[in-house]
């Protein structure tokens, strides 16, 4: 359908929508008060290893886990400036509280170091509770006298520390968005109708989050921002539509003019930031779909926004528009137009050899799969509290290696055999954990063993076994009788308990306070690890999280226990998390790559109607991702992976729409005029719009990446401010030359697409008068 033969039902959509603006106000007036509310519904998921696919191990570990065993929460507290006295005091003060289920010190160096004392402290209740959260925080409140620093995963501090932070970037933002509007804008007053139009853009996105149930804090946190410099482009091209319409005609048939006009151009402007969001859909790990359809949802709520309600704004602002016209602050770049014609023979080549080397560069950067090697330019309190802690005690790096349960002589064996390994600091199982008297939870006592344990009468404790191996239909044991007969200490005391629960054996005072006091320390030790299918032992390593022998040494855990259990066993931490990652990230990390490259190629093929076209441009825009991300390795600083799955994608999908501008209009003048003048004149053209969306970009990009204090989200910033900073710079003194000089490639590489003309006969009589 050619141009013509879509603008009458355009016209006729236009029609309707500005005459029927206060329908569209009082539709949108409803979602944005419906949007207010439901924006409350989402979950936010705070942790990573949740999107790793489920063919990973970290994950079917967690699962298990999950489903297993229970997880009390727990904190680490660290008090400065204390003796060692002082300290002991305190634990006991720690352990008097109601809601602490035990407290872990002593006056080794692992808990008492340069006047500081570490204690590990376990509550009460899971860490998923809000009775937990109460509790940590009156902890807190109980010591808050000392010098005092907390480290804990209880509740969901991250969530509210990231939408505080993200709440100052998104109003400075706002500020430089007024700012640059103010400075590119041809009327103040185009600024509230574009402020309207995203305002209610973004409350719709965000009010609409929770038909997915749950988004990942990444998602959660950088939308609003990276919707509001992805889409503003949008408004300014119909509002600039409205201006120039507005100069011949009213203000109702200019607004609806300008819809008519700005509705393919708009949507095909859109087409290549959705391919760039698109691919990150088909990413192995699951926070890029999470993230690609966000926002692909945001683009979409910015283009309802623009067509349905902003044309209603522009006739409702008209008479103030008409009032606050100034002149325009954006200066001529004719210098800068002059410089790339001169050039045109001599930059291209040297960015070839420049891509060349980013290209390379760009391989070698030192991406990181966890956080504990990244650091921001702010730190939380939480951040600053675990980096005392680490400064003092050291860091810690455990992993939870889960095996098949009912079987204490293996898991001891285990237990032996890894803590012969130097990378092993100590273990934390049932099959060492300290019951009493210098016995453990699963050493096997017989009847007398017992007794003398407890001071319990023999004739009563050989009850006692002889009930427990009827109840474990081990009839053979009361039939041959049971001086043999061995229960290890966990299993019979808990027998021991619901005997004396359910009133079958009676205890002196002193006996059952003995009892009730073991019984509670077995209890929240078998609940935390040993359950119904498998068992966990946590173990503590001397290597660091993330590293190549850490990962090796995760492969002999693995070797370790299935040579003992055969079985199906699992290992999870944040090292084991890091190792998935980085295992889908090969995957993820091609994918993205030739998917956001196909998609736009093809976009841009159809748009240009050239082959050549589309592969000049994606050199740029592909050139300026690998010198973005050749910055990490020349500044030797790590690099969170999902940096570069995220921004890569972006950067090509949303940046390549200003080498579109310049292209499209270099293409359309240079049949006018000569090619210089044709450059020169397309520059100064594209440089307004370039300057207004680019800049909000970089800008929130920046803020992001220097306002928040989550490491992943704080690289993402960076690295998309910084990317598109390049991409401005390219496309304004390296496109142009690469254009000039490639002009023959794109001639010679023209098609025309033949649509075939249906030709449809009839018979009849015709009369004329």
């Amino acid at each position: 359908m050619s141009n013509r033969e879509w603008a009458v039902p355009l016209k006729k959509v236009a029609e309707f929508i500005v005459d029927k603006r206060s329908l569209f106000f009082l539709l949108f007036v409803i979602a944005c008060i419906f949007s207010v509310f439901s924006r409350n519904w989402v979950g936010v998921e705070n942790d990573i290893s949740a999107y790793l696919p489920e063919s990973a191990e970290t994950k079917q570990a967690i699962g298990v886990m999950d489903e297993e065993f229970l997880t009390y929460g727990s904190a680490k507290v660290m008090i400065e400036n204390i003796t060692a006295k002082k300290a002991s005091q305190i634990k006991e003060q720690m352990e008097a509280l109601s809601y602490v289920q035990s407290v872990d010190f002593d006056e080794s160096e692992k808990h008492y170091k340069n006047s500081s004392a570490l204690f590990d402290v376990t509550f009460n209740d899971p860490t998923d509770d809000q009775e937990c959260v109460d509790s940590l925080n009156q902890l807190k409140e109980q010591f808050s006298g000392y010098d005092l620093y907390v480290s804990s995963d209880i509740g969901d501090t991250l969530s509210d520390i990231i939408a505080e932070e993200m709440q100052k970037i998104i109003v400075i933002v706002a500020i430089v968005v007024v700012l640059v509007l103010l400075f590119t804008s041809q009327t103040y007053a185009e600024i509230p109708v574009l402020l309207l139009t995203f305002v209610s853009a973004a409350l719709m996105n965000m009010g609409t989050n929770f038909i997915f149930g749950t988004i990942s804090f990444i998602s959660n946190s950088v939308t609003v921002v990276l919707q509001l410099a992805l889409a503003i482009d949008y408004a300014i091209i119909l509002c600039h539509r409205y201006t120039e319409e507005h100069e011949t005609l009213p203000a109702r048939e200019a607004t609806i003019e300008a819809l008519s006009k700005a509705i393919p151009e708009i949507s095909s402007s859109s087409l290549t930031t959705i391919s760039g969001l698109l691919a990150l859909c088909f990413m192995q790990f699951q926070i890029g779909p999470d993230m690609g359809i966000v926002l692909i949802k945001a683009i979409f709520f910015s283009l309802l926004s623009v067509f349905t309600l902003m044309p209603g704004l522009l006739m409702l602002f008209s008479k103030w528009i008409d009032k606050t016209h100034h002149k325009n602050f954006v200066p001529k770049i004719t210098p800068i137009g002059q410089f790339d014609y001169k050039t045109h023979l001599l930059i291209p080549p040297v960015f070839a050899l420049l891509v060349v080397g980013a290209f390379f560069l760009s391989n070698k950067c030192p991406y990181v799969f966890g956080e504990s090697t990244l650091s921001t330019p702010v730190q939380n309190e939480m951040q600053i509290a675990q980096e005392k802690i680490d400064d003092t005690f050291g860091k810690t790096n455990m992993v939870a290696l889960v095996i098949p349960a009912g079987n204490y002589k293996a898991e001891k064996m285990l237990i032996r055999r890894l803590e012969q390994y130097d990378e092993v600091d100590h273990i934390t199982g049932l099959s060492n954990a300290n019951a009493m008297d210098d016995y453990m939870l699963t050493d096997e006592l017989n009847a007398r063993e017992f007794s003398e344990l407890l001071d319990l009468d023999y004739e009563v404790a050989e009850l006692l076994f002889a009930a427990y191996a009827v109840n474990d239909e081990n009839y053979g044991k009361v039939v041959s009788g049971l001086n043999s007969y061995s229960v290890p200490l966990i299993d019979i005391f808990m027998f021991l308990y619901d005997e004396v629960e359910a009133g079958y054996v009676t205890l002196d005072q002193e006996l059952q306070n003995t009892l009730d006091d073991a019984y509670n320390q077995m209890y929240h030790a078998k609940q935390q690890l040993q359950g119904e299918q498998y068992a966990r032992m946590l173990v503590y390593l001397t290597l660091p999280e993330e590293s190549e022998e850490t990962f090796a040494f995760l492969d002999t855990i693995h070797d370790e226990a299935k040579n003992i259990y055969g079985g199906k066993v699992y290992v999870a931490g944040n090292s084991t998390s890091d190792f998935d990652l980085s295992d889908s990230f090969s995957r993820d990390n091609i994918v993205i790559s030739i998917l956001t490259a196909l998609f736009v190629m093809v976009i841009l093929l159809f748009t240009f109607k050239s082959a050549g076209m589309p592969v000049l441009l994606i050199i740029v825009i592909q050139g300026s991702i690998w010198i973005n991300f050749s910055f990490p390795y020349l500044m030797s600083s790590n690099l969170h992976f999902m940096s570069y799955l995220i921004v890569s994608s972006i950067q090509m999908g949303a940046n390549i729409d200003y080498a579109i501008v310049i292209s499209s209009r270099y293409l359309e003048l240079k049949q006018k005029m000569p090619t210089k003048d044709a450059m020169i004149e397309t520059l100064n053209f594209a440089f307004p719009t370039i300057l207004t969306s680019g800049s909000i970009l970089a800008v929130a990009g920046i803020m992001i990446g220097q306002m928040t204090s989550e490491p992943s989200i704080s690289a993402i910033g960076q690295c998309l401010g910084r990317g598109t900073l390049i991409s401005i710079f390219l496309v304004l003194c390296v496109l142009p030359q690469i254009l000039l000089l490639g002009d023959l490639i794109i001639e010679k590489t023209k098609f025309v697409m033949h649509v075939p003309i249906s030709v449809r006969g009839a018979s009849g009589y015709m009369f004329v008068r």
